[in-house]
């Protein structure tokens, strides 16, 4: 099988796929280097691994499959169905987000990608990023596409379809069961003749018993994917064209929720003569969402709260009551276009287009220069329209005998918003190539670059409000007196960047590399705008050693290569013109003699003239091996990463007495370490006509904060300096008080009775106090990662699964649930505190915020849960007709397949939700988006 790299404006180079040979090219920083020789801590993965997952996100496709790399996802929303990815977890109190390259551009997408297009995605993890300079301490992934190849054009068409629900909801309490909790606050209640009609449904009328997520999400949800490719071309001309279409439903039943992408990639290239080629990328992409007007936290919140003794519809098909008078929702209409809706379009569209002239006079030399246009449009309209909600009085009925409902408006007032946000990015850079072997020995590559980048961005909306039922949905239909209007625009972001690499190798064992960018940045003023970032990396290859060949150790390894880096690189991810102060507009005007009212203007934040980017020094060591005919390969990292001058406030440390507190700027004086291991083994082999790969990746980063502005006299176990970023405070919990005994002699809060839950005494003072909460060495951020990859193939046969796991993360999931109509879990009931039950896992029935260890003022780790999971992220199955067959048809190859993406989690520590799911609302657990689980089939065919 043949396989082209390609990347911008340097080399492309077509090699023959051989899983036993290692000597293949991997994608760098402006260009590609040979595995063998390179000296720099990089990982890769093909784009067949990743059109593996049905993801509609890439971001999710590639989780569990690179080391190093940590992908947590956070929504199932279509649309909006993202991850956070880290570079060997986070090193920055402010943004860790990595550089995302397409192409040779920096600052595109990955999300949005049609995977179909993607060739490999590389992970820079260490010096090798240096030549990204301030963009790239958090890493850099760079993003290739396929490209035509020197063939017979052929056209490849691919359709699937599928299903997507959600991988989990919570289980709540019955009707019975809730009543059951409330008579436990608040004995009689409810009778058992009224507990009865609720778990027997005798009366649905009276005594309802509604389970909120059955009545309002779907079993599943269509999903479809639409591609059809031409590739192909000649010695002088290369084409790769691919327009494809995706569409993904969303969870709820009687709602038009929906997300569609549309995309277009032609990717040309030609060659004028021996000395001069050309190359022009196009993409387009067009996004369409239909979303709810209510956002999906508030929803889900809702379903996950509302209480079961309330009608979601009435027996006669009704909407029930509002959940409660003062925010007056009820999911069941709010998750329809009764309530009314929020549409976008977003529409991307980018260009490169390249020349490449060698040199003739200057052997292997060649110089490249490269044009980028990016285009962003997203238009949306969000209408909000108030509903109708039935309620009775439990008591009226007509003639009929049935109960008298009474229709009522609910919701907050009608009104439309409508917005433009449009951004560009330019990009212009020229590179000078040089490459020579001098004596068969001597192998030097120098790349010399000079780039300027510049974005901008800025948005309008307009509101009205006050629409009546039977006007149109336009601004114009609006109330004129109660009109708004808003935008902004932040002003350019440019940057000028010099920027350099020198690699040296002799006989391919000794390998030095060094490489550099100058950088200058408008987002700081003159004085600190520009910065050096250099990074330098070595490598041995022990296995080319002519004593290492002849021995035992030799014989068993075909290749061992120690590598060594070191470099620094920064992040500019920060708020621009912060040299600037902050003025805002102050609540009293002055009157001058003429009577004139005249604004008055405060500052707000103060000017940081010396405001600069972060800076990391990375530090890496690490190995790569190959044994037994190359069938074993073994690729290990260490890396020790600090951060300093991270921006941080510095209001801890100044008295509130100064009245200076809310101006003060943030001052680069954070400081972090981050420290871990990544490795990588695959073994490979065919036996007959069965192949199969077996791929083993993980990876390990601790942080821990060595500088932040603290108080004075800040307790030791509370200050964050010394724990981990993100670390909270909580008061540490020991257990529950199973009696008054245990009450009486241990240090408790006051109102506390058997079956509240015990903290810990930290300093020994004999009473529970604030000084009692002690900040945690766990984050939201796993420290473990890994995936297991195993396929196989077996003549038209072919099987491949990813098992993903992740561990040392924590995340808050503080039980909900009052008498007042808010819901408990189901795991609470079953398990909770009883005078029967002193042993169980859950403290005694509460009501919300009435007792201490559920309020919010008083975080505690007993609601703290371990977010440890393997996930069998993604599996394939696929047929491959038989090619005597498939050409009776006329066509090429027939392919067949079936897909799955987080078919199965185990996470012992998450019961009610799934422990990827991010926070949303009030900062409690599973109030956002449920996280997918997809399961499609398809068929690919080439003409």
């Amino acid at each position: 099988m043949v396989k082209t790299v390609s990347v911008a404006g340097n080399i492309s180079v077509t090699l023959q796929e051989d899983t036993r040979v290692i000597d293949e090219v991997v994608v760098v920083g402006y260009g590609v280097q040979k595995k063998t020789t390179l000296s720099g801590s990089v990982s890769s993965v093909s784009g067949k691994d990743i059109l593996k997952s049905p993801a509609m996100n890439v971001t999710n496709s590639i989780a569990g499959t690179l080391p190093g790399l940590v992908v947590v996802a956070q929504s199932g929303e279509p649309g909006a169905d993202y991850a956070n990815m880290y570079i060997r977890g986070k090193s920055s109190l402010n943004e860790n987000s990595p550089l995302v390259v397409v192409d040779g551009v920096p600052n595109r997408s990955l999300e949005r990608i049609d995977p179909s297009t993607i060739e490999s995605i590389t992970v820079l993890k260490d010096a090798s990023a240096a030549i990204y300079g301030s963009q790239a301490a958090n890493g850099v992934i760079l993003v290739t596409t396929k490209r035509g190849k020197v063939e017979k054009l052929g056209i490849s068409a691919s359709y699937s379809a599928g299903w997507s629900q959600p991988t989990k909801v919570p289980e709540l309490t019955n009707a019975a069961e809730y009543a059951t909790l409330v008579n436990e606050i608040s004995p009689n209640t409810y009778s058992a003749d009224e507990i009865r009609k609720f778990a027997d449904g005798s009366d649905p009328w009276r005594y309802p018993n509604t389970d909120w997520f059955d009545t309002v999400l779907k079993t599943w949800s269509l999903q479809q994917n639409a591609n059809v490719t031409m590739s192909g071309g000649t010695e002088k001309l290369q084409a790769y064209v691919s327009l494809s279409t995706r569409s993904q439903d969303g969870f709820f039943k009687n709602s038009g929720s929906k997300y569609a992408q549309h995309d277009f990639r032609a990717n040309i290239d030609g060659k004028v003569n021996d000395y001069i080629s050309l190359s022009l990328d196009a993409s387009m992409r067009m996004e369409q969402s239909n979303f709810l007007s209510v956002g999906s936290p508030r929803l889900f919140r809702d379903l996950m709260t509302a209480s079961p003794i309330l009608p979601a519809v009435w027996p006669n098909g009704l909407p029930g009551p509002p959940l409660d008078l003062q925010n007056q929702n009820n999911p069941v209409v709010q998750s329809t276009s009764q309530a009314g809706y929020n549409k976008g379009e977003n529409y991307v569209f980018n260009i490169n287009a390249k020349v490449n002239v060698k040199i003739p006079w200057v052997k292997g030399l060649s110089l490249t220069g490269v044009a980028a246009i990016d285009r962003g449009l997203n238009y949306t309209k969000k209408f909000n329209k108030k509903y109708d909600l039935y309620t009775w009085d439990g008591t009226t009925v007509g003639t009929d005998g049935l109960p008298t409902l009474v229709k009522g408006q609910y919701g907050s007032s009608s009104n439309l918003v409508q917005q433009l946000d449009i951004s560009k990015e330019y990009l212009l850079n020229l590179l000078a190539n040089y490459q020579r072997t001098f004596n068969k020995v001597h192998d030097v590559s120098v790349l010399l670059g000079v780039e300027s980048i510049e974005n901008t961005s800025n948005w309008f909306s307009a509101e009205r409000r006050n629409y009546t039922v039977s006007f149109p949905d336009e601004l114009n239909f609006g109330d004129p007196n109660s009109q708004y209007s808003n935008g902004s625009n932040p002003g350019k972001n440019r940057w000028l960047n010099y920027f350099g690499r020198v690699n040296y190798s002799y006989k391919s064992k000794y390998m030095v590399e060094f490489v550099w960018r100058y950088q200058g940045s408008s987002k700081f003023a003159s004085e600190t705008r520009w910065g050096f970032f250099p990074g330098v990396s070595l490598a041995y290859r022990l296995s080319e050693e002519e004593f290492w060949k002849d021995s035992k150790l030799g014989r068993l390894m075909g290749n061992l290569k120690l590598r060594a880096s070191y470099g620094k690189t920064g992040n500019d991810l920060i708020d621009p013109y912060q040299y600037y102060s902050l003025y805002a507009k102050y609540w009293q005007d002055f009157v001058t003699g003429d009577l004139t009212n005249n604004s008055t203007y405060y500052e707000s934040l103060a000017a940081n003239v010396k405001v600069q980017w972060e800076e990391a020094e990375q530090m890496n060591v690490g190995f790569d091996v190959t044994l037994l005919d190359n069938r074993l390969s073994l690729t290990a990292d260490y890396f020790n990463n600090l951060r300093s001058k991270i921006l941080i406030p510095q209001t801890a440390s100044v008295p509130d007495a100064t009245g200076m507190t809310d101006i003060l700027p943030d001052i680069n004086l954070g400081k972090v370490r981050n420290s871990g291991f990544d490795f990588e083994m695959a073994w490979t082999d065919k036996v007959r006509d069965f192949e199969y790969r077996i791929g083993l990746n993980g990876g390990y980063a601790k942080n821990k904060i060595i500088f932040f502005d603290e108080a004075e006299g800040a307790l030791a176990w509370q200050k964050q300096t010394g724990h981990p970023m993100n670390s909270s405070l909580y008061y540490e919990a020991i257990g529950i008080f199973h009696n008054q005994e245990e009450i009486d002699n241990y240090p408790h809060m006051d109102g506390t009775v058997p079956g509240d839950i015990k903290f810990k005494n930290v300093n020994g003072d004999d009473k529970i106090t604030g000084e009692d909460k002690t900040r945690i060495y766990k984050s939201d951020v796993p420290r473990w990662t890994g995936g297991l990859n195993i396929s196989a193939r077996y003549k038209g046969f072919d099987a491949s699964i990813l098992f993903q796991g992740q561990a040392g993360a924590v995340r808050y999931v503080q039980a909900l649930g009052s008498k007042d109509g808010i819901n408990y879990f189901k795991s609470f009931y079953d398990n909770r505190w009883t005078a029967d039950n002193p042993n169980a896992n859950y403290p005694r029935t509460f009501n919300r915020n009435e007792e201490y260890w559920v309020s919010s003022e008083n975080p505690n780790t007993f609601w703290l849960h371990s977010t440890d999971f393997i996930r069998l992220k993604t599996m394939e199955l696929g047929y491959t007709i038989p090619a005597t067959l498939v050409r009776k048809w006329g066509l090429e190859k027939v392919r067949v397949c079936v897909s799955g993406m987080n078919l199965f989690t185990y996470a012992p520590h998450m019961k009610d939700f799934d422990p990827e799911l991010e926070y949303k609302g009030d900062g409690f657990a599973g109030q956002g988006y449920p996280i997918q689980r997809i399961l499609t089939a398809g068929i690919s065919i080439n003409f």
